[in-house]
């Protein structure tokens, strides 16, 4: 009975890292898709380059700045002629393209209300003319990474009641195998908490040798599906290592406790005839 309930629980807290690995792959997704939408900061035609130096300072400087890179407006006609095939100074008789930087946000600014207040305060600096971003896109991804979070959301709580029954049930099963020891305890006087104490115990170690074994075989999963397969379940630091090892301790050893304290009062306050009809 022991080793079976171990195994049950192993089998279950695997299911919760795995969840918790896949959650942080998505995170991890969501982070650089956000660090790939750009501003396109236009300086006005008479800025000096001592305007054009402290703009890049005050970009390269600011909290939602990722990444900024100047584009001279010699650079942007250039990219221009390659994207469309035409040079509008041939027939203007000069460059109509402005110098620029663009500006790679941060994740944490990468949605419609920063952008917004982003966008305000850039477009009070003097040299600059003018704060391009595709909001139609912004807007998308935003949407898009709410649903991805409900999604997530919803699929782990789904699972840690999942989890939460199933061991339940598990640690009732162990308990019953044992309810006439505890009406014995009960009849030469012991109090609830010593009765619970034993099972309470032994159900903790369970949840933590289940909770090791999961995390054994959590770490088989993913050097397997990295390093044979290519798929990366989440980013290898040894901040998420560390996260998934505390799901999935603290998941069983919190369902293990609860579950013992549930299965042990019933057979406490259960009279002794009962026990032998259930």
């Amino acid at each position: 009975m022991y080793v079976t309930t171990t195994v049950s629980i192993t089998l279950v807290l695997f299911l919760v890292g795995l969840v918790a690995m896949v959650t942080l792959s998505a995170h991890r997704m969501i982070e650089q898709v956000k660090t790939n939408v750009t501003l396109t900061v236009v300086l006005t035609s008479d800025a000096d380059s001592a305007q054009v130096a402290r703009c890049g300072a005050v970009l390269q400087a600011a909290p939602y700045s990722h990444a900024c890179r100047y584009i001279s407006s010699q650079e942007a006609l250039e990219e221009h002629i390659r994207s469309l095939g035409d040079d509008p100074s041939h027939f203007l008789g000069y460059n109509p393209l402005s110098a620029s930087y663009e500006v790679s946000l941060s994740a944490a600014y990468a949605n419609p209300d920063s952008i917004a207040v982003v966008e305000q305060q850039l477009s009070n600096l003097p040299y600059v003319k003018q704060v391009m971003y595709q909001k139609d896109l912004v807007d998308l991804l935003a949407h898009n990474v709410s649903q991805v979070t409900i999604v997530l959301l919803g699929l782990a709580v789904m699972l840690l009641l999942i989890a939460y029954v199933l061991i339940i049930n598990t640690i009732r099963l162990h308990v019953y195998s044992r309810r006439f020891l505890i009406n014995t305890m009960r009849l030469v006087g012991a109090t609830p908490w010593v009765i619970k104490r034993p099972f309470v115990a032994r159900s903790m170690r369970m949840g933590c040798w289940s909770a090791l074994l999961a995390f054994g075989l959590l770490t088989a999963l993913f050097y397997y599906v990295q390093y044979s397969m290519n798929i990366v379940l989440m980013p290898l630091t040894w901040q998420n290592v560390a996260l998934v090892a505390a799901v999935v301790l603290l998941t069983g050893e919190l369902l293990t406790f609860v579950g013992a304290l549930i299965a042990v009062n019933r057979y406490i306050r259960m009279d002794a005839e009962k026990m032998y009809t259930i």
